[in-house]
């Protein structure tokens, strides 16, 4: 090789190092692939790309810690040591996971109902921390409400839920408060994992008149199975999210996970553009929320639904 090809080469390569080095990088971290959080995931990753933040100027690192807190955390050590300029923590326990590791790079949440209560800031108004970002907190009385409406004689709501899942313990304090005011008795029913989600599903047949699934991701992440004994048992299923009705659920009033992780995106380009301090950002909530129903669930477990209650909804499916 010649002296001035070698140079150009030398050159090349040294151009090469710069663009990378002077490109963002992002570590994402999920507790658990489902669909809602996924497309939380997506709509962060697009809003982004809709700003000029493409692959030409972002180094994406996506990681999932299937399930396991510990794994988890180490996905996290891995950022920090990597350098990451910014943190994408989707769900509760990825956020704690990432908030015990580092103070100091910005942390964005999305997909936590209850950031507070999970110890990641000191006020939704003022954080205080590096961390902020966006609540999936939805909206539980008005599910329960929905219930109410398609199932009007239920007294026995059976509730499938993580107990070490800070946001599903959110979530069952209010459909405690909820289910007090609509003369409704709830039936907690633990999950440890999601390989026990259909013997403690198939656990409720006989105790209760319909069955509610809060977001809680290990749940979630085995609907299937749900979904499964909700119809052999026909016992109507409502939901925290709108996927899970896709999925085979009867009905929720639910957010729009892409939507949520598009208004965390927003928030990651006040940071990134405008040097914003997490520590005063406050955390946001989606206001928007629909009904949605899935026809061909309420055919495989009995239900018939109001023609009123059809004609309202967002998004139905069959």
């Amino acid at each position: 090789m010649g002296i001035v090809a070698l140079l150009l080469v030398t050159m090349l390569g040294s151009s090469l190092v710069l663009a990378a080095e002077d490109k963002i990088k992002i570590g994402i971290t999920q507790i658990v692939e489902h669909p809602a959080l996924d497309a939380a995931r997506q709509g962060f990753i697009d809003e982004l790309a809709a700003f000029g933040y493409d692959e030409g100027r972002v180094i994406y690192d996506m990681q999932n810690a299937q399930g396991d807190f510990a794994t988890a955390q180490a996905i996290a050590e891995k950022f920090v040591q990597g350098s990451v300029d910014l943190i994408l923590a989707i769900a509760t326990p990825t956020a704690q996971a990432t908030a015990n590791v580092t103070q100091d790079i910005p942390i964005l949440i999305t997909a936590v109902t209850d950031p507070v209560a999970a110890g990641l800031v000191e006020s939704i108004e003022v954080p205080g921390t590096n961390v902020t970002g966006t609540s999936d907190l939805t909206p539980v009385a008005k599910q329960l409400e929905l219930l109410k409406t398609i199932a009007p004689q239920a007294k026995r709501v059976g509730v499938l839920y993580n107990p070490g899942e800070a946001n599903s313990l959110v979530q069952l304090d209010l459909a405690r408060e909820a289910a007090a005011k609509l003369g409704l008795s709830l039936v907690e029913i633990p999950v440890d994992n999601s390989s026990s989600v259909y013997q403690s599903a198939q656990s409720a047949v006989g105790r209760v008149d319909v069955l509610y699934v809060p977001t809680d991701n290990t749940v979630v992440s085995a609907l299937e199975s749900v979904v499964i004994v909700a119809e052999n048992a026909k016992l109507p299923l409502i939901v925290g999210e709108t996927d899970s009705v896709r999925r085979g659920a009867l009905a929720t009033i639910s957010i729009d996970y892409y939507n949520l992780g598009r208004q965390t995106g927003r928030m990651a380009l006040e940071i990134l553009e405008k040097g914003a301090d997490p520590a005063v950002m406050p955390i946001q909530y989606l206001e928007d929320v629909e009904l949605v129903l899935n026809l061909g669930a309420a055919r495989r477990m009995g239900v018939e639904l109001p023609a009123e209650l059809v004609a309202e909804a967002g998004q139905i499916f069959d």
